[in-house]
């Protein structure tokens, strides 16, 4: 079990959305798959916004805010979109996202882990490697980085008690 504690960049202009919350992990063992819940809050609440990309990023240094994490965690030096970590487009509703992610291929075990590496919002959409120019494949022209966090080991408690809460918005 893993969580990443959101916080918003402290290189983001102060009328950015300030997101806030957590990314948690689950991954029974070395060659199972990754699940992970995106549990986060502070997006506009409007109804005509679009989507953010969400990727793993390869350090976990915040010494400069979310412009310290480096670029997308790419251990296999492939393009973009088939990082470990491109975890695509998330669409907030009511300045919120609550999601629960199966078959990730990122991994917590191993020489390829995403401990103590990052996780970043950023303030655009992903465009997944189809904008026809370098940035493209390397970031998916995603943006500014709205907020992150670094990924640490964490209780399974909270992983229980936050799928609880995502599994019990899908039934409403």
């Amino acid at each position: 079990y893993a969580t990443c504690e959101m916080k918003p960049s402290s290189k983001i202009d102060a009328d950015k959305p300030q997101v806030t919350g957590q990314v948690l992990f689950r991954q029974y063992y070395s060659r199972g798959r990754l699940e992970a819940i995106f549990y986060l809050d502070g997006f506009p609440l409007d109804t005509n916004q679009s989507s953010r990309a969400i990727h793993i990023h390869e350090l976990g240094d915040l010494s400069n805010g979310c412009d310290s994490t480096g670029g997308h965690y790419n251990p296999f030096r492939v393009n973009h979109p088939r990082h470990p970590g491109d975890f695509g487009n998330f669409l907030p509703k009511e300045g919120k996202i609550r999601k629960y992610k199966t078959n990730l291929f990122a991994t917590v075990f191993g020489p390829y882990s995403i401990m103590g590496r990052s996780i970043v919002i950023h303030e655009q959409e992903d465009d997944m490697g189809k904008g026809n120019n370098k940035a493209s494949l390397e970031n998916g022209n995603a943006g500014k980085r709205l907020a992150c966090c670094v990924i640490g080991i964490c209780n399974k408690n909270l992983w229980e008690e936050k799928l609880s809460e995502v599994s019990e918005k899908k039934k409403r």
